[in-house]
């Protein structure tokens, strides 16, 4: 590949700016690496001397995508800081609205941005014309999803009914019971889903690592819950740092973190690694037919864990709807505040992995300092990694072929860089 060079601009299936770069020069690997080169967006300093009533709505649009998930962590973060305890009822609420946001960004993943890559297209919309079934199905499983947060968090995206120690907004005994209905007729298409991406042929490649994510003994954590890895650690929330070890590198705009090993991996793969059995029977068994059983090494089946994880979720959302309903739903109004001088970490796995919030306020209650520590920069080290054991092991497949692999390496993470722009380039030296 000497003085070969290979651009690939505008590679859409990834949310925000990223380079691949690799030189290899007479057969020999000079450089290997997936660059972040987003600039920095301040929103630890937008929150500070903000009204502690406000990070979550602020904190939600660091991501579109997983709006729900750092409102809830922000909540989480602020409520651990006044000592604010959540009824059974907003609990409730929190998972379903929170299972929701899981659906909704794994059909993202799976069927928009990764599905492509097997059909040999560059995006979802020549699929309409080829394999319009599958098209339509996710635009089900989207909807479904997309009306689901609707329902508990007043709208599909960046929620406004969910506040400090409950919620402003309650649905319907009607609107629950018409959900369980959808959600029950999803099955249909939760279990399509599984047949189809069963039968992928995912890119054969393995490496160990340390997998990462919270965990409960008695439910699949999603919100709270203790920092586990699978080798062995285990951490209070508040510990957070003990795990993340945050640092710079040069090329790189995005901080990387390491923890027992050079890098470890959060996301879907790493709480099926972990929490397995804590999934649904009818999620253990879509994990059987996709192949999945702990520990699995194979970086390009996130997606197949994510896959699983959608089973999982519309299981649990009927289970959740039917004791709402058992319990009676009701409008409660969220208990008084008191604000000191405090601080609170909150912890939430959403779609990409272990998310930290961690707020200081003064006596106002107003925002002194803030820390957030995103999935996608934690997964940053392990994803070079990955790149720098596969190349070799493909130097001698055409060029194409490289190119396209180190995209389906990348795409797999389901990195969410900036959740703004699209921009992916790769380049041969």
């Amino acid at each position: 590949m000497s003085g070969m060079k290979i651009e690939v601009h505008h590679v859409t299936r990834v949310e925000g700016h990223g380079n691949i770069v690799v030189d290899v020069k007479n057969g020999e690997i000079k450089e290997c690496r997936f660059e972040v080169v987003e600039a920095p967006r301040f929103f630890e300093a937008f929150v500070r001397g903000r009204p502690y009533h406000e990070l979550s709505h602020i904190t939600s649009r660091i991501c579109g995508i997983c709006a729900v998930g750092h409102a809830t962590t922000s909540l989480r973060a602020t409520e651990k800081a006044f000592g604010v305890e959540l009824s059974e009822q907003a609990w409730l609420l929190r998972k379903l609205n929170f299972h929701g946001e899981i659906i909704d960004s794994h059909v993202l993943h799976t069927y928009y941005l990764v599905a492509p890559d097997f059909f040999g297209t560059h995006s979802v919309i020549p699929l309409v014309e080829t394999h319009r079934e599958v098209v339509e199905r996710a635009l089900r499983i989207k909807k479904l999803s997309g009306d689901l947060c609707a329902m508990v968090g007043g709208r599909h995206t960046h929620p406004i009914a969910m506040t400090v120690g409950g919620f402003t907004h309650t649905p319907t005994e009607h609107e629950l019971r018409e959900m369980k209905e959808r959600l029950e007729a999803a099955r249909a298409d939760m279990d399509a889903t599984v047949d189809l991406f069963s039968t992928l042929p995912w890119p054969e490649f393995e490496r160990e690592t340390e997998y990462v994510s919270l965990h409960k003994d008695d439910e699949y954590a999603f919100i709270d819950g203790t920092i586990v890895t699978s080798d062995g650690f285990s951490y209070p929330i508040e510990d957070y740092k003990k795990v993340t070890n945050e640092y710079c590198v040069p090329f790189s705009t995005a901080k990387w973190t390491k923890h027992n090993r050079d890098s470890y991996m959060v996301g879907a793969l790493a709480r099926l690694n972990n929490n397995f059995d804590q999934l649904h029977p009818r999620a253990k068994e879509a994990a059987k037919k996709l192949g999945l059983q702990p520990i699995v090494t194979n970086p390009f089946l996130n997606t197949a864990a994510q896959v699983v994880e959608m089973v999982h979720c519309v299981e649990d959302c009927i289970q959740i709807i039917d004791e709402l309903l058992s319990r009676g739903i009701k409008p409660e109004e969220p208990p008084a505040v008191e604000v000191k001088a405090s601080e609170g970490v909150g912890a939430c796995e959403v779609p990409r992995g272990i998310l930290f919030h961690h707020y200081a306020y003064g006596e106002d209650g107003r925002c002194t300092e803030a820390n957030c520590i995103i999935p996608t920069n934690q997964n940053m080290a392990n994803l070079n990694l990955d790149m720098q054991a596969l190349l070799p092991q493909i130097l001698d497949r055409p060029q194409e072929e490289i190119r396209h692999l180190l995209e389906m390496l990348v795409r797999a993470y389901d990195p969410c860089i900036s959740c703004s722009a699209h921009f992916l380039t790769v380049e041969f030296v």
